[in-house]
């Protein structure tokens, strides 16, 4: 369809509209080594269709190991959905020492900006368009759509989270990456964070 310059007439979802009375944080990984866990954490919005419309899933990601620490389904593009992931992950893993977002409104709102401050954590944000400042959990969409979503037809959202509860679990306890030297992002980050306590 791209070839061809053919275009869906359906109305495309839209995840990451800004809102410009927001305020927006600069990017700060430019140039940056990111090698152990809860240095930096990302998270972004994407949209799953199903057997009639669509859900949004929004998940938090540990930037270095790959590691999936939270993730929420929602049929609508509110606030609530990402302030509930990201609160899982801190209350589970602790505070990264930046969260990296894109521009979108739900990340931009002080309901999702309070808490990030409340834990004294940096905030940077991708520029405007620029996808590739969050490339890992693209990439992490692109599986997850392409191993499992695009083989199945939902019917319910009870089925969809099913479903993704038994993927996130494949993908962070079973799943090898080359990136990290053949080990799972569960061993990535538990490891990681053991070669960072001091030694007794």
């Amino acid at each position: 369809m791209l070839t061809m310059g053919i275009e869906s007439l359906a109305p495309k979802p839209g995840t990451s509209k800004r809102q410009p009375k927001h305020p927006v944080y600069p990017y700060l990984l430019r140039g940056m080594t990111i090698d152990r866990p809860n240095k930096v954490w990302a998270t972004d919005i994407t949209y799953i269709p199903m057997h009639k419309g669509f859900m949004y899933l929004i998940a938090v990601m540990d930037w270095a190991t790959r590691k999936v620490l939270s993730w929420r389904l929602s049929n609508t593009l509110d606030t609530r959905f990402c302030v509930e992931a990201l609160k899982e992950a801190l209350f589970k893993y602790g505070a990264p020492e930046i969260f990296n977002t894109d521009q979108g409104c739900q990340f931009t709102s002080e309901a999702f900006t309070s808490v990030l401050k409340a834990w004294n954590i940096k905030i940077s944000m991708d520029g405007k368009g620029r996808f590739k400042d969050n490339i890992f959990i693209e990439r992490l969409w692109r599986s997850l759509k392409y191993e499992r979503i695009y083989l199945k037809s939902y019917e319910s959202g009870a089925e969809l989270s099913a479903d993704l509860t038994t993927w996130f679990t494949f993908y962070n306890v079973k799943r090898r990456h080359t990136a990290l030297d053949k080990k799972t992002p569960d061993e990535a980050y538990f490891e990681g964070l053991e070669n960072l306590r001091p030694a007794a």
